[in-house]
């Protein structure tokens, strides 16, 4: 009778081989359950700050603390086995400089096991990416719509709608894969932006609101799931889950001010 192989993580070099090829299917995941729900169908598992809005009630990402997405970091580690699970730095904790940058990405790493962090900005950032993939931390970068500067931006508005801006664009990407970036997120930039900014560097992009034509895609599981209020309008649900969870909180409710629950089949004896 054989062992079973031990399920082995996808890797930084197998994600980077993947521009031009297969598309990459990532998800957000910040709880064990999640994960291992998303495991067996992503190939990256993207513990986003997103999750201070999603899961802390937080207006915007900007209050989410690093021991965040540490404890959420470590959640969804033990709750996957497969997937390559980033973890998103957050505001505040990588722009001062390049080594404020990588004594928090070690904290994550060692704390966490995970296979890369995530970091946004572009040229203004490439020496910070430099500066941690040089000393063995791999990075996932993040050009176009950052909502860590959505302040500065004047809200989640889509970029690239000046095409005279499409330069600056696209060497924001190539300054993240010149420093050394495995792949790097585009996010909320016109369809044709997208495709050039592909077309132009060498490592894979994953799109969010951005082009079918990228190398991979890339949702909050939640606004995907329905479990989401408002959602970006370039957010195709693929569930609706928010409403059949509502009514089975209010089944139960009913069930327990009628007495019928526990049954007689539910109560230890």
């Amino acid at each position: 009778m054989s062992a079973q192989a031990p399920v082995k993580r996808i890797t930084v070099p197998q994600i980077a081989a993947r521009k031009g090829d297969t598309p990459i299917v990532a998800l957000t995941a910040y709880t064990a359950p999640m994960a291992a729900m998303v495991d067996a169908h992503a190939e990256v598992i993207l513990v986003g700050d997103s999750l201070g809005m999603v899961i802390h009630g937080l207006p915007s990402t900007i209050g989410v603390t690093l021991d965040m997405m540490i404890l959420h970091g470590q959640a969804v580690m033990r709750g996957s086995a497969r997937a390559m699970v980033v973890i998103d730095m957050p505001f505040g904790s990588y722009e001062e400089s390049p080594q404020q940058a990588f004594r928090n990405a070690a904290r994550i790493m060692s704390e966490t096991g995970a296979g890369a962090v995530k970091l946004e900005g572009g040229a203004r950032m490439a020496d910070t990416i430099a500066f941690l993939t040089s000393r063995g931390i791999p990075v996932m970068g993040h050009v176009g719509l950052t909502p860590q500067s959505t302040l500065t931006m004047g809200g989640f508005r889509t970029q690239g709608r000046d095409q005279a801006t499409w330069p600056a664009h696209v060497a924001d990407a190539q300054a993240v894969e010149q420093a050394g970036a495995f792949s790097l997120v585009v996010e909320g930039v016109m369809e044709p932006l997208a495709d050039q900014i592909t077309q132009a560097i060498a490592i894979p992009t994953i799109g969010i609101g951005a082009s079918a034509r990228c190398d991979g895609q890339i949702l909050v599981l939640d606004d995907m799931l329905g479990l989401s209020g408002r959602v970006p309008r370039f957010v195709q649900k693929f569930g609706d889950l928010g409403p059949r969870a509502e009514q089975a909180i209010a089944d139960y409710a009913c069930a327990v001010r009628d007495r019928s629950f526990p049954g007689p089949d539910q109560t230890y004896r």
